[in-house]
């Protein structure tokens, strides 16, 4: 994992607070820095203009002149050559809430989509809120229960950005309720590591393939490597999930995880 992680991320489980201290977004301004240019991806959203002067009065708030909001709605804009220059030639790109689905859909496979892997490569940060948080993985979840029990085959997963490579990211989570949700994902890929982000509460993922936790609440880490066994391969599918020997971490601000050993830290 440590050759794939290269960039800086910064995922958010929503609700960040946009009003007081602002804490996550100026972990985001504090990497692009207030000379740089920083892109708004509304792509997620259906109502791009709104949210996305939204976002530009928050960060011109914490300091940031250059701020471009990009509004790619359609497959064509993601070809477009002079959008992808937009995100070539930024500092920073954030990707606002709405419906990940429509990120990797519109987005996949285009010349935006190189752009953005080309700039993360060069070490650029990438933050994402809530359905631009799911989608900085390999593997996303797009649908699932909440506050039910885990059970089999009720979790609709697809292939995400790939930023974060071996991960699953699932967000609003203790909020919504998801923990049965995402003991499902880890049962059915139990190499991938599953981090529910809670709202207000984010990571920031370094290029050595560790994270620290910002913000009010917590990150849940569940880790499969550990399971004995389960019965997410048997048949009936829509009996109740068991799992034996799941490791899980429950994470807030001070903490710090490396993906690569899977140790929990204390940052000092």
């Amino acid at each position: 994992m440590e050759e794939k992680v290269r960039g800086n991320l910064i995922i958010i489980g929503g609700a960040e607070d946009k009003t007081g201290d602002k804490t996550i977004l100026k972990h985001v301004v504090d990497i692009v820095g207030h000379q740089g240019t920083l892109v708004i991806l509304t792509t997620a959203t259906e109502k791009p203009g709104e949210v996305g002067n939204n976002y530009r009065m928050v960060f011109e708030s914490l300091g940031i002149n250059n701020i471009q909001v990009l509004n790619i709605n359609t497959r064509d804009e993601a070809n477009d050559e002079n959008n992808a220059d937009i995100i070539r030639n930024c500092n920073g790109v954030f990707f606002t809430g709405g419906d990940q689905l429509r990120i990797t859909s519109i987005i996949g496979g285009t010349k935006a989509n190189e752009a953005l892997k080309e700039v993360y490569s060069k070490g650029v940060v990438i933050a994402g809120t809530s359905a631009g948080a799911s989608v900085m993985s390999n593997t996303m979840i797009v649908e699932g229960q909440d506050n039910t029990p885990a059970r089999k085959c009720t979790l609709k997963m697809a292939p995400g950005l790939g930023l974060l490579e071996e991960a699953i990211i699932d967000q609003h989570f203790d909020q919504r309720g998801r923990m049965g949700r995402i003991l499902c994902a880890v049962a059915e890929n139990p190499y991938m590591l599953g981090i529910g982000i809670d709202e207000d509460t984010a990571i920031k993922v370094y290029p050595d393939a560790h994270f620290e936790v910002i913000g009010s609440n917590a990150v849940t880490v569940v880790d499969g490597r550990t399971i004995k066994s389960s019965n997410v391969s048997e048949l009936k599918p829509d009996e109740l999930l068991a799992i034996t020997n799941v490791t899980i971490h429950v994470l807030p601000h001070g903490y710090g995880f490396d993906m690569v050993s899977r140790e929990v830290f204390r940052i000092t």
